[in-house]
C-alpha cells in the first residue's frame, strides 16, 4: 500500500536553490534534505578543505616569486634549449584553480550556515581531485628543480606577516557566525564541547602568532639605515637586451651604482659578455653561423662575435613584456646592439665612476685559453684603463697571485663565508643570493666592515625588507623600479606593532563573545516561539479560541512562515 501525503506549499527561495544547485545540483526544493551529513560527504569536505589550504600556499608561493620569474624561465631554457615564459600557464591554471575551490568553500559554508546537508555533486569531486593532484604534482617538480625558491616564502612573510595575520584574525572571527549557529542548534553535547574546543584552540593559536613573526621592518625608524646602492645586473635587461653596451648605459641613465655582467673568454683571449653557455638565445648564431649554434660560446674568436646581432632577440622575444613601452628610436638602437667586450664594459664604467663587478666563468680544458684566463681578464682590466678600486673581483683561483699583480681590485667572493674568515683572507666583499644569509649575519658582515652585495633583487617588498634587515647594496634587473622607492614600503615601531597586535585580539574577542550571545539568544527566541504556537495549535483542535494580541499573532505568523518553509 502506498501512503499519499497531502500536498505542501512552499516558498520560493532563490538564493537557497542556488546554492544548493551548484554545489550539489540539488535545484528542487524536495531535493534538499537536513539530515546529517554522511561520513563519505564529511570525507569529500576535509580533501575541499586541504585542498583549499594547499592551493592557498602555492597561490601564495608564486604570487611572492614574481622576483625570481626571469631565473625560473633562464632554467627553464637551458632544460629545453628554447626560450618561452613558462610562468604564464603556471599563473593561468593556478588563479583559475584557486577561485573554483575558493568558491565551493564559500557555497560549502553557506550550506553549513542553512543548515542543509553536504553533498558535493561528482563532477565536483572530479574537479577537485584534478587540482589537488596537479597542485601535488607542481610541488614536487618545484622541489626537483628549483628548491632553493621556497626560501621565498619565510623571507616575504616578513614582509607580508603583520598584514596576513590580521586578514587570517578577520577571516576566522568571521565563521564564528558559523560556529555559534552549529553550536546552539546541535542536539549532542558532544558535538557542542568538539567544535567549541577546535574553534577556540584555532582562535587562540592566531591570538598568539605575533609572538612568532619577526620582520626587520619592526624597528624604531630612527636606526634605519641608509638606502642600499643599486647594481644593474646585466645593466637594464628589462629594458634593453642583457650584457649590451645599451643596456649598461640605460642602467646609468638611472644613476645606479654599479653594473654587473657575466664574462666568458673567448678563442683568441678577448673576454666579452654572455650570461649562457651558447650563443642561441641572444644572438642570431643560427643565421650567421648554421652549423655552429649549438658550440658553446667561447669556441668563437672575438672577429666571428662582432658579426652577431645581439639585439633584435629582445624585440622578437619580448622577456619582460616591456617592448610596447619603448619608443621607436630605442627599437632601432637596441636592433643594432652587438656582443660586448669587457673592455668596453670597464671603459663606459670609467667614465661613469660606476663599479663593476663581473662573474668569470672559465673556459672548457682543451680551450687555448684554459690555463692563461686570469691573466688575460687582468690584462683586459689593464688596458681599458678603469680605476682598479672601481673592479670587483670574483674568481677565487690564484687570487693571492691576483691581489700582487693588481693590489686595489676589490676582492669579492661569491661563496658564503664567515666574516672572520673572509678577513683573514683579505676579501672585503660579498656577492651571495637573496636567500642565503640572515638578518642576524646581515648585521655580523656590517659590523666586520665587508660590503654586502645580494642578488636578483627585482621587487620593491624584498628590496624594502633587505633596506630594513641593513644591506648595503643589492643587485637588480630592475633598477628602474628600486629607484623610485624613495623609503621602504612600511615600517613600525615595536611599540605601535603591539598595539595594533592587541586591538586586533581584543576586537576580535569581543565579537566573537557578542556572536554567541546573540546566536544564543535568538535560538531561545525561536524555541519559546515554537512551543507557543505549538501550545496555540493545540488549543484550536481541541476547540477553544485563544484571544491573543497583536504581537503575538505577527509571532506565530512568522514562525508558521518558518516552519513551512524548511518542512519537506
Amino acid at each position: 500500500m502506498v501512503k499519499h501525503q497531502p500536498l505542501q506549499v512552499y516558498e520560493r527561495q532563490l538564493c537557497l536553490s542556488c546554492i544548493t544547485g551548484i554545489y550539489g545540483c540539488r535545484w528542487k526544493r524536495y531535493q534538499r534534505s537536513h539530515d546529517d551529513t554522511t561520513k563519505w560527504e564529511l570525507l569529500w569536505s576535509l580533501i575541499l578543505l586541504l585542498t583549499f589550504c594547499l592551493l592557498l600556499v602555492w597561490f601564495y608561493f608564486w604570487w611572492e616569486a614574481h622576483n625570481d620569474y626571469s631565473e625560473f624561465n633562464w632554467f627553464l631554457y637551458n632544460r629545453s634549449g628554447e626560450w618561452s615564459d613558462g610562468t604564464v600557464p603556471i599563473l593561468a591554471t593556478t588563479a583559475a584553480g584557486f577561485t573554483y575551490i575558493a568558491f565551493l568553500i564559500v557555497l560549502a559554508l553557506c550550506h553549513v550556515a542553512l543548515g542543509q546537508q553536504l553533498n558535493l555533486h561528482w563532477l565536483h569531486k572530479i574537479g577537485v581531485t584534478v587540482a589537488l593532484l596537479t597542485t601535488i604534482i607542481g610541488v614536487i617538480s618545484v622541489n626537483q628543480t628549483w628548491a632553493q625558491e621556497w626560501d621565498v616564502i619565510p623571507i616575504s612573510l616578513q614582509a607580508t606577516g603583520p598584514f596576513l595575520h590580521i586578514g587570517a584574525l578577520a577571516a576566522v572571527t568571521a565563521l564564528s557566525w558559523i560556529v555559534a549557529g552549529q553550536v546552539t542548534r546541535a542536539e549532542k553535547m558532544m558535538f557542542q564541547v568538539v567544535v567549541v574546543l577546535l574553534y577556540v584552540s584555532v582562535l587562540l593559536a592566531l591570538y598568539m602568532v605575533p609572538l612568532h613573526i619577526t620582520s626587520p621592518c619592526i624597528m624604531d625608524p630612527a636606526t634605519l639605515k641608509p638606502r642600499p646602492n643599486v647594481i644593474g645586473h646585466q645593466g637594464a635587461p628589462m629594458l634593453a637586451p642583457e650584457n649590451t653596451l645599451w643596456s649598461f648605459q640605460r642602467a646609468l641613465q638611472m644613476n645606479v651604482t654599479g653594473l654587473e655582467a657575466d664574462v666568458a673568454i673567448s678563442m683568441d683571449g678577448v673576454p666579452f659578455l654572455m650570461r649562457d653557455l651558447t650563443l642561441r638565445r641572444t644572438t642570431d648564431v643560427e643565421k650567421v653561423f648554421p652549423d655552429r649554434q649549438m658550440d658553446e660560446a667561447s669556441l668563437f674568436n672575438w672577429t666571428d662575435l662582432q658579426q652577431l646581432n645581439a639585439g633584435r632577440w629582445f624585440l622578437k622575444d619580448d622577456p619582460f613584456w616591456t617592448v610596447h613601452t619603448l619608443f621607436q628610436h630605442e627599437k632601432e638602437r637596441i636592433a643594432n646592439q652587438t656582443v660586448c667586450s669587457l673592455e668596453q664594459l670597464l671603459k663606459l664604467a670609467s667614465y661613469h665612476n660606476s663599479t663593476v663587478v663581473f662573474r668569470l666563468r672559465r673556459p672548457p680544458p682543451k680551450h687555448p685559453c684554459y690555463d692563461s684566463w686570469i691573466n688575460d681578464t687582468l690584462q683586459a682590466v689593464r688596458q681599458s684603463g678603469v680605476p682598479q678600486s672601481l673592479v670587483m673581483w670574483t674568481p677565487d683561483e690564484n687570487r693571492t697571485q691576483v691581489r700582487q699583480l693588481a693590489p686595489d681590485l676589490i676582492q669579492t667572493s661569491v661563496v658564503k663565508r664567515s666574516h672572520q674568515i673572509l678577513q683573514q683572507s683579505g676579501i672585503s666583499s660579498l656577492l651571495l643570493r637573496y636567500n642565503q644569509v640572515s638578518r642576524e649575519e646581515i648585521g655580523n658582515f656590517s659590523e666586520a666592515h665587508i660590503n654586502l652585495t645580494l642578488y636578483t633583487v627585482n621587487e620593491p617588498w624584498l628590496y624594502s625588507v633587505l633596506w630594513c634587515s641593513g644591506v648595503s647594496s643589492v643587485s637588480s634587473e630592475a633598477p628602474h623600479v628600486l629607484l623610485k622607492v624613495p623609503y621602504p614600503i612600511w615600517l613600525m615601531r615595536p611599540n605601535e606593532y603591539c598595539l595594533a597586535w592587541v586591538s586586533a585580539d581584543l576586537i576580535s574577542f569581543a565579537v566573537v563573545i557578542g556572536i554567541f550571545i546573540f546566536q544564543k539568544g535568538e535560538e531561545r527566541s525561536w524555541q519559546c516561539r515554537g512551543a507557543l504556537w505549538r501550545q496555540l495549535r493545540l488549543l484550536r483542535q481541541s476547540g477553544h479560541q485563544p484571544v491573543i494580541s497583536a504581537s503575538q499573532d505577527e509571532n506565530n505568523t512568522t514562525q508558521r512562515s518558518r516552519h513551512s518553509s524548511l518542512s519537506v
